[in-house]
């Protein structure tokens, strides 16, 4: 009776089917494959994907093309020595960092802590509290501010914008959905650009730059 026992409780176990079995050997070696690769030598940590999205923040990164017209732009808006803040924007930080040795420094202002491993260019930021910020922090301190709201609503872009307010000292590059075009201009006085960002992968949703001074993006 006990073996039957047993048996009857195999029976209840519910199995998978080979094909999903197949799926998910493939998705935890390609997991082992990318863990292998950061840690192995010349592993390039501001690569884009090297930290990956998670969409229940409601992140997706840029392409590389984009990431890098972006970074580029920054650069130049900021100026020689120029203090550039990403906030919510991790893949333009990424590509900035590539950058690295450029007259200019950068941090990035972001809700995800998994970013903390760039150590104190790291601040971690919740729009829900937009001027919870460190001391050190200081008011109009950054020569451009280039912003990525995570969620397109009239409420997250309001409060990123007084973030945003508080740390420029006047340029702003804010990159969010065609949507948002009048509620970009109402907080931030803002204006659409022709370029138009892409994303690695493809969103609903048309996504736009704005900006409020003379860029590279028209």
């Amino acid at each position: 009776m006990l073996n039957r026992k047993m048996d009857d409780d195999d029976d209840d176990i519910p199995q998978l089917s080979s094909h999903t079995l197949a799926a998910l050997q493939e998705f935890y070696l390609e997991q082992q494959q990318r863990e292998g690769m950061k840690t192995s030598q010349g592993f390039n940590q501001y690569s884009i994907g090297s930290i990956e999205e998670d969409w229940q923040l409601s992140q997706f990164w840029y392409s590389d093309e984009t990431a890098s017209h972006l970074a580029n732009e920054a650069v130049v808006a900021a100026g020689k020595g120029g203090r550039i803040a990403c906030v919510s924007a991790p893949s333009v930080y990424q590509k900035l960092k590539e950058q690295d040795g450029k007259d200019f420094s950068v941090c990035i202002l972001e809700y995800d802590r998994r970013f903390s491993v760039y150590g104190e260019e790291f601040i971690f930021y919740d729009y829900n509290h937009p001027l919870n910020l460190p001391e050190n922090l200081l008011p109009h301190s950054f020569d451009i501010v280039i912003a990525d709201p995570p969620y397109l609503s009239e409420e997250c872009l309001q409060k990123t914008a007084e973030t945003i307010k508080y740390l420029t000292k006047g340029k702003i590059l804010l990159c969010t959905g065609a949507i948002m075009e009048e509620q970009a201009a109402k907080y931030l006085g803002v204006k659409i650009c022709k370029f138009i960002p892409k994303h690695s992968r493809n969103l609903a949703n048309e996504f736009r730059c704005y900006v409020n001074y003379a860029s590279g993006l028209n």
